[in-house]
């Protein structure tokens, strides 16, 4: 049995959470750029609750920019799909299957561009929600009378143009518009890219002002983890016990967050934050922002390089290591979270944390310490710096736990070979790809240092962090020591120790 409409009569409603049938008669409210799992994990996810709860009462017209797939499974499925959500909360087993009843349609851009602009004919469209990908939100200078427009932005602007004709330039024909694309400032920096392309083609003052005054362009934060479709056996145990086949069934983990730049009319607009504390409206996110940017990117960022070289392939693997968590744990609450450049209370930081940790644990989530170990550079610079700045701001000291982040940073880092423009370091006689942008550099300064000449070199580049680390009251020293004992004694080793050292304080 596929998963659709006409066979939901036939699933088991203790195994998933069932649509009413009165939720396929809700009006389309809301335009979506974008098919992902993220997308149908975090934003459609909170849609479809508020929707049961009687809160937002409206569907979602999903638009497909890319030529990459179709759209064949949706419209076999009428936009149903099974979000499964697994993991912990307070160390505590959740599992939960949801049918997923927000999506009313699919429309292919390249093939239907004409179905889009009619939904901008339809009073009841509210909002537009984005995730295009961080390129996506590019300037192209275009056509936007193209059918379609080439970008995002150019499709956007098709879009918004036709509204403000349809309805002749009416206040509230305006939209609420969200990107949840990874880049900071990412509705503000959206709405400079669509301002300038309106110049650009020449469109009328009034349109510019409707643009600018009836329209809101809402800079948000989206924040959960959503694998997509399980690997084979897992898909096939779940299909076993749903009893239906579901080609777009999604995992995700428990833990959700969408923060929202806005005021009180973007709020009224929203209903559905109602529904989930996950879905947060306030006229400033930065907190969030620094929370998720330094308690739980940071994190990952400054022990991606110990846990590889310890060993551990995955998060969940590393954190069921007593050591191991220990020094994460520790990191955070002791380290991290007192030097976040932005003032916050401590509890809020201590129960984000707390929730980090579930996440980590979370056996459902294979997240594997590789990948992120990618571009390693480039996310200690934004993530770790300004956390290193501002804790010598404060203490006089070197930061153990961080300093043994850039210890072993330098240790995965350091260059073993070269291979067709590839670079490798080499862990117990196996190699491993070094996927960042300065892996050359550390390639070419190795071939003539090594050692603590090597490390102090990286160390000292402001070119690299903006600033000269070596200029840290003892935090060279510090990271040389823990580098030395990683070489001597072993990653794992060294991280028992460093624990009974801060125990010993």
């Amino acid at each position: 049995m596929i998963l659709s409409k006409y066979t939901l009569k036939n699933i088991n409603p203790e195994a998933a959470v069932v649509p009413e049938e009165s939720l396929f008669e809700l009006p389309e409210k809301v335009l979506q750029f974008g098919t992902g799992v993220l997308l149908r994990g975090l934003p459609d996810y909170f849609i479809d609750k508020a929707n049961r709860q009687g809160l937002f009462n409206g569907r979602i017209v999903v638009v497909k920019s890319t030529s990459h797939g179709d759209t064949s499974a949706f419209d076999k499925q009428d936009g149903l799909y099974t979000l499964c959500v697994r993991g912990l909360v307070n160390g505590e087993k959740v599992e939960e299957n949801i049918i997923n009843s927000s999506i009313s349609r699919v429309i292919n851009a390249q093939e239907q561009w004409e179905q889009i602009l009619e939904c901008a004919h339809n009073q009841a469209m509210q909002v537009i929600i984005s995730n295009t990908t961080e390129v996506g939100i590019q300037l192209v200078n275009e056509d936007i009378r193209k059918h379609p427009p080439t970008s995002f932005p150019g499709k956007l602007l098709a879009f918004l143009y036709e509204r403000f004709t349809a309805f002749g330039g009416s206040e509230h024909s305006g939209m609420i518009i969200i990107p949840t694309e990874l880049i900071p400032d990412n509705g503000k920096k959206l709405e400079a890219i669509i301002l300038e392309l309106a110049h650009l083609n020449s469109l009328d003052d009034a349109f510019i002002e409707w643009l600018e005054c009836c329209n809101h362009f809402c800079n948000s934060l989206v924040d959960r983890i959503v694998p997509g479709k399980p690997e084979p056996a897992v898909l096939a145990d779940l299909e076993s016990k749903l009893g239906y086949k579901d080609d777009l069934i999604t995992m995700s983990e428990v833990y959700r967050l969408w923060a929202i730049e806005g005021d009180e009319t973007v709020k009224n607009i929203l209903s559905f934050a109602q529904a989930d504390e996950g879905v947060i409206i306030t006229e400033d996110i930065d907190l969030y922002r620094e929370l998720k940017l330094r308690l739980l990117n940071g994190t990952h960022t400054l022990s991606c390089g110990a846990a590889y070289l310890s060993g551990f392939t995955t998060v969940k693997e590393a954190l069921d290591n007593n050591a191991f968590y220990t020094f994460v744990a520790r990191l955070m609450q002791e380290e991290i979270a007192p030097s976040i450049p932005y003032k916050i209370d401590p509890i809020v930081a201590k129960e984000f944390s707390a929730k980090v940790l579930d996440r980590f644990h979370n056996p459902h989530l294979k997240h594997n310490w590789i990948s992120i170990t990618v571009q390693y550079t480039s996310k200690l610079k934004l993530r770790c710096i300004p956390l290193l700045q501002r804790h010598y701001e404060q203490q006089d000291h070197a930061p153990t736990l961080m300093a043994l982040g850039f210890a072993a940073y330098l240790e995965f880092m350091k260059p073993v070979s070269e291979k067709g423009g590839k670079f490798y370091g080499e862990k117990d006689g196996v190699p491993y790809e070094v996927v960042d942008d300065k892996a050359e550099y550390f390639y070419k300064k190795g071939q003539s240092l090594i050692g603590t000449a090597l490390s102090m070199e990286i160390l000292k580049d402001a070119s690299l962090w903006g600033i000269d680390l070596t200029l840290l009251p003892h935090f060279a020293e510090a990271v040389l020591q823990h580098q030395k004992e990683m070489q001597q004694s072993g990653m794992v080793k060294t991280l028992e120790t460093i624990q009974l050292k801060k125990e010993m304080v």
